[in-house]
């Protein structure tokens, strides 16, 4: 049984970690709001270039464009949204499991996939499990300006019109609410999944022609959607991770009572001893 020194000492060092993981619940409080205000004040851009660019794309303009056009696919390209730090819960884990089982099930080779990981717990990752990498972003603050993944971004669009890559796919979570994310595997390019059915088509004058907005637009807009897919899994891994630091704080509030508990009897035990001690001593002298 452990002495009444070591359990005191256990519930010290357990009381100084509720702390700390009780700071962290606070500043990824803190953050979360922030992301969620951010991610939500982007859905009006998105929404008007989506707008546009399908006004364009599904309207009888006649404009054609290659990123609206599939072709055969003998090479794609995945990005990765994580964090650079764990503590997080299950939010790296599970977009990264995703992306696994999504290689793994359509690829046999390392030449038929290239990844472009966000965060250094999917660049590690990547690199431990011999995945080929593109190209790699590590530090990116927790609220991102589109100046600070422009590059990366536009990188990977590149890579799609420079036909290194016939696909690129997008992995991150999805932001439902503080205690709920989705693990979401989203095409990017080619972007063929743009609807109009169903949609009243805005009027439009253009100048120049369509075919010179949508060289211009349409990347743009691939580029937004990896930007918007960052701030909604930026939002996504403050929620975890304050969900992750309140569940560790609970639990050490368990453990805590539990030592307590268990210092308590030991305590008892003790002096029951010592009592019992001086009264056989006592009755030794009669």
């Amino acid at each position: 049984m452990a002495s009444l020194r070591d359990i005191k000492n256990r519930i010290n060092s357990t009381k100084s970690t509720q702390k700390i993981t009780k700071a962290m619940e606070m500043v990824s409080a803190s953050k979360l709001n922030k992301a969620e205000e951010n991610a939500k004040a982007f859905v009006p851009y998105m929404d008007k270039i989506q707008d546009v660019v399908t006004n364009i794309a599904g309207g009888n303009t006649g404009a054609d464009h290659p990123m609206l056009q599939s072709r055969p696919v003998k090479k794609t390209g995945y990005i990765v949204i994580t964090s650079d730090r764990g503590l997080a819960g299950p939010y790296n884990s599970n977009v990264l499991r995703a992306l696994n089982q999504k290689v793994q099930n359509n690829h046999s080779s390392t030449d038929e996939y290239t990844v472009v990981p966000l965060g250094k717990v999917g660049r590690d990752f990547c690199k431990k499990n011999g995945m080929p990498i593109a190209k790699e972003v590590t530090g990116l603050p927790d609220q991102p300006d589109f100046a600070e993944i422009k590059e990366i971004a536009s990188y990977a669009v590149n890579l799609f019109s420079d036909e290194e890559i016939d696909e690129l796919h997008i992995f991150y979570n999805h932001f439902i609410s503080a205690i709920s994310q989705k693990v979401t595997d989203k095409k990017v390019l080619p972007l063929t999944d743009i609807e109009t059915e169903g949609k009243k088509l805005s009027s439009y004058e253009y100048e120049p022609d369509e075919e010179q907005i949508l060289k211009t637009l349409l990347p743009q807009y691939a580029e937004s959607i990896v930007y918007g897919a960052l701030l909604d899994g930026k939002a996504s891994e403050h929620a975890s991770r304050m969900t992750a630091m309140r569940s560790a704080t609970d639990n050490a509030d368990e453990l805590i009572d539990d030592l307590t508990l268990s210092y308590n009897r030991a305590r008892q035990a003790a002096i029951t001893q010592e009592i019992t001690e001086i009264v056989g001593g006592a009755a030794a002298l009669e």
